[in-house]
């Protein structure tokens, strides 16, 4: 048996979509047939040996005993976190593990998340996993747990190369480089493509790797070409500030890439000044971008299958604890989803279902 507490509502502050919701491809992450869609198998490349091979990611069926994993993320601002959270609390459930999950509240807040490791270190966890606000930040935290022989497992967000014994993360500049490529895929051949970028927080590692994957992708085009690059906190205010002040710094901009908050920020904005012609696509997912991509607000986004992330660093951190074998590096295959992909999505590995209401605890019995 396995109780689970429940997130206040005041300490949750996810994205809020002013889109409505057509019938059909909204119901595909809301329906509970979404939520019982199967996990596992999961299809990843296993990175551990530095070359990516295709592999398929199955977990232990159970733990040994009661494990206490202490869980780390940079926010809860927005569904993307929210699918990594609910992977985690429903393998944690699956393999009766207890779970306790700190946020920092923002890619601002790193003295913050340095204490909340120290925290679980101080509360005798057994293993922690870490979405990083900075993997170089960390490292010297890294360093103190391995010295203490408490596994750390890296989820969804980069950490240095050897950092950890284990870690599922998207390749990055991949990632990027689909989302250009989607960009000229749908693009006119002869269309004058002027691009600003809204990578994400500076120093993340993730917003500069995702930018530089796509600048790589777009530069195939001649036509192409980015006018600046603006590094920024992922939450929609940030985000919508950067944009409202390209707007009037870059008249000719017409195509906006950036995170999720970028681009469900930028719909509002555009449509306020103007700018039908504007393209806009977004770097990641969240329940936000299908909603906005159902709409046909924005063109694209990009995918890496975060409730699997959350799930599979569950397996990861058990394995570690239990010195079973493990893959040290896991990678999601990341996809650009569009109207015509969206379909094929396996949708119960990529957004929570929207009844879930965030949990900040489990505990196993």
């Amino acid at each position: 048996m396995i109780s689970t507490t429940r997130l206040p509502v005041n300490r949750l502050r996810p994205v809020r979509s002013t889109l409505c919701v057509a019938a059909g491809l909204a119901l595909a992450a809301t329906s509970p047939a979404a939520a019982e869609t199967p996990w596992f198998p999961m299809k990843v490349y296993d990175a551990s040996s530095g070359t990516p091979k295709p592999a398929e990611y199955t977990p232990l069926p159970k733990a040994e005993k009661p494990y206490r994993l202490c869980v780390l993320f940079p926010h809860m601002k927005d569904s993307f976190w929210v699918a990594v959270a609910y992977g985690i609390v429903k393998q944690a459930e699956t393999m009766n593990v207890n779970m306790t999950l700190y946020e920092a509240g923002g890619y601002e807040n790193l003295p913050k998340q340095l204490s909340q490791f120290d925290d679980c270190m101080a509360s005798g966890a057994d293993a922690i996993i870490v979405g990083a606000i900075s993997g170089a930040g960390l490292s010297k935290k890294f360093e103190e747990a391995k010295a203490k022989g408490v596994p750390v497992v890296g989820v969804a967000n980069p950490i240095p190369p050897n950092a950890l014994p284990a870690a599922i993360y998207v390749d990055f500049v991949a990632m990027g480089g689909v989302t250009g490529e989607g960009l000229l895929a749908q693009a006119k051949p002869d269309a004058k493509l002027n691009i600003v970028t809204f990578p994400g927080p500076a120093g993340s590692g993730w917003a500069e790797s995702f930018n530089e994957g796509f600048k790589k992708a777009v530069a195939k085009n001649p036509n192409a070409k980015v006018l600046a690059e603006k590094f920024g906190d992922s939450g929609v205010a940030v985000q919508l500030q950067l944009i409202q002040d390209a707007l009037q710094a870059y008249p000719g901009m017409n195509v906006v890439w950036g995170t999720a908050p970028t681009a469900e920020a930028a719909i509002g904005a555009v449509a306020e000044a103007g700018r039908s012609d504007m393209k806009i696509m977004s770097s990641y997912e969240n329940q936000a971008m299908l909603d906005a991509l159902n709409r046909g607000d924005i063109l694209a986004f990009a995918t890496q299958y975060p409730v699997g992330e959350g799930a599979v660093s569950v397996d990861q951190a058990v394995r570690l604890i239990e010195k079973k074998p493990v893959m040290s590096l896991a990678q999601p295959l990341a996809s650009a989803v569009d109207k015509t992909t969206v379909p094929k999505l396996q949708m119960g590995l990529v957004l929570a279902p929207g009844s879930w209401k965030p949990v900040y605890s489990v505990k196993a019995k």
